[in-house]
């Protein structure tokens, strides 16, 4: 969106430069949904008897989203040099001077290539040159990768003999995706990137376990653009055929109407009761976070509504944008289609989807629980009421306004939770999905609104440019995964870490959540799981632990960098709505969401958290933790069923922790939940008995007076 809005900074000084982009953008997000979407439904084997290699598909997915990353550059700011031609011009001179001072030759295609890198460096930030370069940038993403496209087949046959068109063709969509993903997601992907290819060509000559396999330029090139283990590999496939069909729904959904339905649905359910309106913000991002998935997305859509509902009833600004931030940052987690991140975790793991859903099932209850019970206490102790709404809908009048919006939804969820017997794929269940809920909502419409045509039309093309985030950083992925494969560098990592740790999984388990989170400063979740599951769950597994807990112990934390300073994504989206300080808001997130940071530790320790176990196990397990997590809470806030002095804060936090402790984690852990148990128990009932007694002292001095 802020790209659009930047093309449209300059309409009224160009008004034909404007025209033409915005056409020529609309025609590659229309290519680009038209050809996932053709895929996906398998159109061209059935109609015109043609089959592709999907990464052929991919490749053209790729070009299309270069070619419109760079044509929705407006809004970057001319500079004196311009980093990235410097970062290529230094990148070839290295290669020159490692490859060939030592024959005495220098090539000439090296030299022509030099040419444009160093021309780039010096005038492409210049103003008068930016609009052209991203220009060819766009002409050459897409020819590249059209002839990368026509000529995959005979390009893997000669991959071993390192063709030269193979070599040339890589190198410069690498240094395209490099960036264009600069330019969407910032530099910290990228030099984590550029930090790993260094990596590549010093761990030969490092000692013991930090050693590599010696890899040549030339073969880590055509090994990252062209094999199916790099950039054209399984996660821009995720994210290309999985996630965009997911995202088309996502839009579809909102521009008709759907985003205003959950709104009303949350505010109907929710906004009679004490601190309506953060109900009303946890309830409504725990829907909208079903379809969408996207912290940011989520705070943006639900968020400009709650926040300054919050803090018209009662909440401090910073507060009322720390509860959306942490609701929203859990949308990632939510059934049935969470974050990008939970595709790829399925493909990594080799399961299905719907497998994954259901592990993701009872954290992500307990997350929003937890979230809940924190702002029920919160509005208790500062007596905060019903949302201040001025006419608070019905739920069934909502329930019957909308009634077409579950329809798809619902079948959406069990096709993913019985693919056995419908045998759809995930991806055309979304696009059957989306069918669906066009066909309804053009036909009966919400509130009395039928979108139009037209408007639908805009829904579909808008997916390409809400897809782009996803695409580069899939395929900026692929290069991190393909730099890891090629050179081994996470085995190595892995004994490392095991014995930092000193083989104890507790310390193990810190240490990765405190990586997972430095690593997700400023980086989406899908960047930070590649790299954590790449990187750390490794390790974890081999002290123990299934792989289904531990890809989704670094998934969960790396989705908790969105509210964890200094670079809090989520918490400075919801910051900016409310006005505040970002920095201020993500250290609120942090403490309203302090139970979030203990869940992973566990599900990680306790299988049943992940449906692992009988139902009596899986159930006694839930209610315990949800206990422990309620008496945490009241710690956390200083109020139960009343004020908590600070004493009593202390007991009931110390009640908490005992409980949350897993059984099984050392010996004598059993016997100290039950204490813990017996504890909490008895003091709630004193919290009760003492605020049951306070209210009828201050009612016998009300009647005496």
């Amino acid at each position: 969106m802020n790209e659009r809005a930047s093309i449209e900074e300059s309409a009224d000084r160009e008004p034909a430069t404007f025209a033409r982009t915005v056409l020529a953008t609309d025609v590659l997000q229309g290519a680009l949904i038209l050809c996932v979407v053709a895929w996906v439904l398998d159109l061209p084997r059935r109609f015109f008897g043609l089959a592709f290699y999907t990464e052929q598909l991919l490749s053209i997915c790729l070009g299309l989203g270069l070619a419109l990353s760079y044509l929705g550059s407006g809004s970057r700011k001319p500079t004196g040099f311009d980093p990235a031609g410097v970062l290529a011009a230094a990148g070839l001179i290295g290669y020159i001077i490692w490859q060939y001072a030592s024959f005495g030759q220098i090539s000439v295609a090296l030299f022509i290539c030099l040419g444009p890198a160093l021309a780039w460096a010096a005038v492409g930030g210049r103003p008068w040159a930016m609009r052209w370069i991203d220009l060819a940038a766009a002409i050459i993403s897409l020819a590249l990768c059209a002839y990368l496209a026509w000529r995959y087949e005979a390009l893997t046959y000669e991959i071993a003999l390192l063709p030269s068109d193979g070599i040339i063709g890589s190198a410069i969509l690498l240094l395209l995706v490099l960036e264009a993903t600069r330019r969407s997601s910032g530099g910290v992907l990228v030099a984590i990137i550029l930090v790993l290819a260094i990596y590549v060509f010093v761990g030969p000559h490092l000692p013991g376990s930090f050693a590599t396999r010696p890899v040549s330029p030339a073969r880590l090139i055509t090994y990252l653009g062209l094999d199916t283990n790099g950039m054209i590999g399984v996660i821009l496939s995720v994210a290309v055929l999985i996630v965009i069909p997911f995202t088309l729904l996502g839009q579809v959904l909102g521009r008709t109407g759907g985003s205003t339905y959950f709104a009303d649905l949350a505010m109907s359910a929710m906004g009679r009761f004490r601190g309506g309106a953060a109900k009303i913000a946890v309830f409504g991002s725990a829907l909208f976070g079903m379809i969408s998935g996207a912290a940011v997305s989520n705070v943006m859509a639900v968020g400009i509504v709650t926040i300054p509902l919050m803090a018209r009833s009662g909440f401090t600004p910073t507060r009322a944008a720390a509860i959306e931030s942490v609701g929203s940052t859990g949308g990632q987690l939510m059934p049935p289609v969470m974050g990008a991140a939970a595709f790829i975790m399925a493909e990594f793991l080799q399961v299905s989807y719907g497998s994954v859903c259901i592990a993701a099932t009872i954290p992500a209850i307990l997350y929003y629980a937890a979230l809940f019970m924190h702002v029920d206490l919160e509005a208790a102790k500062r007596r905060i009421g019903a949302a201040q709404v001025a006419e608070v809908p019905r739920f069934l009048d909502v329930l019957r306004s909308g009634w077409h919006f579950p329809i798809p939804i619902a079948f959406l969820i069990i096709t993913i939770a019985y693919p056995e017997i419908f045998q759809i794929p995930i991806e055309r269940s979304a696009i059957y999905a989306t069918f669906i809920l066009i066909v309804l909502s053009m036909t009966f419409g919400y509130r009395g609104h039928r979108v139009s045509p037209r408007q639908m039309l805009r829904a579909v093309l808008d997916t390409g440019r809400a897809s782009l985030d996803i695409l580069l950083i899939g395929a900026a992925a692929g290069l991190v995964v393909g730099s890891l494969n090629v050179s081994g560098i996470s085995f190595g990592l892995t004994l490392q870490l095991i014995a930092l740790s000193g083989g104890s999984l507790f310390v193990l388990l810190l240490l990765t959540a405190v990586i997972s989170i430095i690593l997700g400063m400023g980086m989406p979740t899908v960047s930070v799981y590649v790299l954590t599951a790449s990187l750390l769950a490794p390790a974890i597994i081999k002290l123990g632990v299934t792989p289904m807990a531990a890809h989704m112990y670094v998934m969960y934390f790396g989705m908790l960098s969105m509210i964890t300073p200094p670079v809090a994504i989520a918490a400075y989206a919801a910051a900016n709505i409310a006005r505040v300080s970002g920095w201020s808001t993500g250290w609120t997130a942090v403490v309203v969401g302090w139970s979030t940071f203990f869940i992973p530790f566990l599900f990680v320790t306790e299988p049943t958290l992940l449906m692992s176990g009988t139902w009596d196990a899986i159930v006694w397990d839930v209610a315990r933790n949800m206990l422990g997590i309620f008496i945490g809470t009241a710690a956390v806030v200083g109020y139960g069923f009343g004020p908590l002095p600070l004493p009593m804060r202390l007991l009931f936090g110390a009640a908490a922790l005992a409980i949350l402790i897993p059984p099984h984690a050392f010996t004598g852990a059993e016997a100290l939940a039950w204490l813990g148990l017996a504890g909490a128990i008895a003091l709630l009932s004193a919290n009760y008995l003492q605020t049951r007694n306070d209210k009828r002292s201050a009612a016998t001095q009300v009647a005496g007076s």
